[in-house]
């Protein structure tokens, strides 16, 4: 933040502060009653306000899968503000709300409805405060973490490809109620694939980049533009990636870096 704190979305323990002396602060862990369970990604406005997303108010992190086969809408959009020290609910009943990333001018917000194959807009001034749309549908996989650029281009990462098998759960209740009571090994699982996609403010694709085989970077949960260059993180691989921007031919570059 403005301050030089580190502000994380800690899964179990709520939306954290981390000062340069390491010391940390919880700012908050419930909204309206009802405690986080499993905080997941937090953005800063520019006006200093922090968005953050609680995935599902019903899962913690190791049962994320069970959220998906219930495919309820247990997820939140929240607002901290630093100076009332007061969490807002933004937007409720969300298929689990994962990433968030404000706009350059702090206009609107993106957010990731997982489940749902698709990202949200909402407002937080501009033409319709407090509203929300669809800003990108049927998507071709599970979006996670988001990210903005200096040239105001959204990134999103995707940890793994559409599931046809999920789908077709998704239209037999009884299968899926039989499914969530065996071990993890029969549940659905992530393809060993790399995507990350970029967009513009109108929701239009400008590149994709794909490691088809998984064999440099698979199930990326994080993209992170930097300085000229792309940071992608997960939940399993054992390193960090790293792409120049000047590296994609679509933004202007060259295939060969």
């Amino acid at each position: 933040d403005r301050h030089g704190n580190l502000i994380v979305a800690d899964a179990w323990k709520g939306l954290l502060s981390i000062a340069p002396d390491k010391t940390v602060t919880v700012l908050t862990r419930e909204a309206e009653g009802l405690p986080f369970r499993f905080t997941d990604d937090v953005d800063i406005a520019p006006d200093g306000r922090i968005y953050f997303t609680d995935a599902s108010s019903q899962f913690r992190e190791p049962e994320y899968r069970l959220d998906l086969l219930e495919m309820r809408p247990h997820g939140r959009l929240l607002r901290y503000d630093p100076a009332t020290r007061k969490t807002e609910v933004l937007l409720s009943n969300l298929h689990f709300a994962n990433g968030v990333a404000v706009s350059p001018d702090g206009e609107y917000l993106l957010v990731n409805e997982t489940w749902k194959y698709r990202i949200l807009k909402y407002w937080i001034g501009g033409r319709y405060p407090g509203q929300a749309e669809v800003f990108a549908d049927n998507l071709p996989g599970f979006p996670d973490n988001l990210a903005v650029d200096h040239e105001g281009r959204f990134w999103v990462a995707f940890p793994t490809l559409r599931n046809a098998q999920v789908d077709t759960l998704h239209r037999q209740p009884w299968l899926k109620d039989l499914l969530a009571k065996l071990p993890d090994y029969f549940k659905p699982k992530p393809q060993e694939y790399g995507l990350v996609v970029a967009m513009d403010e109108d929701g239009s694709v400008i590149t994709s980049l794909h490691d088809t085989k998984g064999t440099h970077l698979q199930e990326i949960t994080s993209v992170n533009p930097h300085d000229g260059y792309l940071y992608f993180g997960s939940l399993h691989n054992d390193r960090i990636g790293r792409l120049a921007l000047s590296a994609i031919p679509e933004l202007g570059g060259s295939s060969n870096e």
